[in-house]
Formats: structure tokens, C-alpha cells, sequence
């Protein structure tokens, strides 16, 4: 959820203010088409024991990754669908596509499911997600709010609601997939006259969020995997050159800070040995 508005800040602070541009219905059509084939193709990694991106890498990389997360290092890497070998391209809009997994030493799925679904008490992710709530819960399926807050040349807020779904996957697997269904770009925020900008006809920093959570318990520990999938406007052609440098750099450092503070959080409320907190402080600051 950070990795959008860390892009965000990005375009606000170069190009504020941004003007209006409308989510058209071949983006909006193109962006559901490459989902589809996103879970489709995570539906195929659980038949084939690709849990995790890092599973259908060829050993012994996959098992150096392994090691190296176990040591409290983050693997990240950028993804892109593709169809018949041809990248699935999306008229008029950007995708943002990431996988990022951590490893949470002494943690359960009970103790990491604490924290990723407090959602009427999300303080592990302020200040980028300012508010939560949860709207409702039937069985294993939620829906909540959540309003994303950023501020770096030009404040940035959103408010989103997303459907969440549960899934245990045998005795030791968990996902949890979040599906927006409603994001509003919030206009003149904290002042009297707040308002919501119609959805689709805004500046266009966020108008999609997917991301699905993946967890194992294993090793002495929690492996966990989040997937996000998100939808912006075109970086304006005459920035290209100097922005799309760092619309690949952004996402990494930013889904890396959503997992270290999910894992700090775990380890915070689980109160694991002093040399686990030693090991994850050691991550944050390398």
C-alpha cells in the first residue's frame, strides 16, 4: 500500500499540481484483463508449489535466497504478465507490478495475521495509511477502508475501499487477497472544504490496488510474501527520461519498508528474543 504513494509523492513533487486525467474504459478493461491473468497464474504457483516467487527459481539460487532471508534480508523483485510470450500492454495507464518477501524469525501465521488485519487499529503503517476500519467481516470475507495520506511537494490522499478474502492453503500456508473496489482522490484535504474528486476523473495517482498477502510458517519462523498490482496514469512523455528511472526504484524501497514495518510489528507484539530484534533492526538500517 505504500509502494503507490511513494510514487505518488514522486509525481506530486515534480509535476504538482498534476492536472485532471480520466481512468477511460479500455484502461480500466486492459488493467482487469491483466489481473485476471495475475491470479490466474498464482492460482497455477499453489497446483505447482510456486507459493512464493522466489520457488520457481532454479537452485541453488533459490536456496541462497532462502538463506539469505533467513539472515533478515529482503528479496524484491519487479513482475510482468505476459500472454502467448507478448507483454500484456495497458492503453493510457501505467502497472505497477512487485513481489517483495521477508522472513519473521519465532513468528506465527496467528502472530502475522494480528498485525496485517487490525484493521480498526492500524498503527504499524501510519502515516501513509492515516485511517482504517473495517466495514464488515462475514466469515473469511471482509471489506474495509482505508485512507492512504502522503505529503512531499504536494499533499496526496486517497480514499480506498478494498474486499479482502481469507484462504488457508493446507496446514501452514495463508493468503490474503485485497481487491479495491472504490478509490476517491480526496481534494483539499483537512480543511472545510474537503471533497472527494469523482472516481476516475482525477490526477490519477491511484485509480487500482491489488495485493495479496502470502504467508508460511516454517524454519522457526513466518515467510511473507506481498504481491501488489496497481494501476496510474502515463508518466507525461516529456518526463519520461528522468521519471521512469525512478518508477523502478521507488517500488522497491517502498514495498522493502511495508515488509520491515509488518515484520517489526510481529516481533513487537510476539516479544521474540533480543537477538531477533537485534537482527531486524540490523536490516533496517543496512
Amino acid at each position: 500500500m505504500e509502494l503507490l504513494l511513494l510514487l505518488a509523492s514522486i509525481l506530486a513533487g515534480i509535476a504538482a499540481p498534476a492536472p485532471a486525467v480520466e481512468l477511460k474504459a479500455e484502461t480500466a478493461a486492459a488493467y482487469d484483463q491483466y489481473l485476471h491473468a495475475t491470479e490466474a497464474r498464482m492460482e497455477d504457483d499453489v497446483r505447482t508449489d510456486h507459493f512464493f516467487a522466489i520457488d520457481a527459481i532454479p537452485e541453488p539460487r533459490r536456496r541462497a535466497i532462502y538463506s539469505q532471508l533467513q539472515r533478515g534480508e529482503i528479496f524484491i523483485e519487479p513482475l510482468r504478465m505476459r500472454e502467448d510470450n507478448e507483454s500484456l500492454h495497458v492503453p493510457s495507464g501505467m502497472v505497477h507490478h512487485w513481489a517483495g518477501i521477508i522472513f519473521i524469525p519465532h513468528a506465527t501465521i496467528s502472530d502475522t495475521l494480528a498485525v496485517l488485519e487490525a484493521y480498526d487499529n492500524q498503527d504499524t503503517y501510519k502515516p501513509l495509511i492515516r485511517h482504517s476500519k473495517l466495514i464488515e467481516r462475514n466469515g473469511e470475507d471482509s471489506r474495509i477502508f482505508l485512507q492512504f495520506f502522503n505529503t512531499s511537494g504536494t499533499t496526496v490522499v486517497e480514499n480506498a475501499e478494498l474486499d479482502a478474502t481469507d484462504t488457508r492453503i493446507g496446514t501452514t500456508r495463508y493468503q490474503i487477497a485485497c481487491r479495491s473496489t472504490r478509490i476517491a482522490e480526496v481534494e483539499k484535504p483537512d480543511t472545510p472544504d474537503e471533497h472527494e474528486l469523482p472516481v476516475g476523473h482525477d490526477r490519477g495517482y491511484m485509480w487500482r490496488l491489488d495485493t495479496y498477502w502470502r504467508l508460511e510458517e516454517k524454519d522457526g519462523g513466518v515467510y511473507l510474501q506481498n504481491e501488489s498490482v496497481a494501476l496510474t496514469r502515463t508518466v507525461p512523455i516529456l518526463l519520461a527520461w528522468f521519471l521512469n528511472p525512478l518508477v523502478k526504484s521507488i517500488p522497491r524501497n517502498a514495498i522493502a519498508s511495508l515488509l520491515i514495518s509488518t515484520r517489526r510489528g510481529v516481533l513487537k507484539s510476539a516479544q521474540p528474543p533480543k537477538e531477533s530484534l537485534l537482527r531486524d533492526a540490523f536490516a533496517i538500517s543496512g
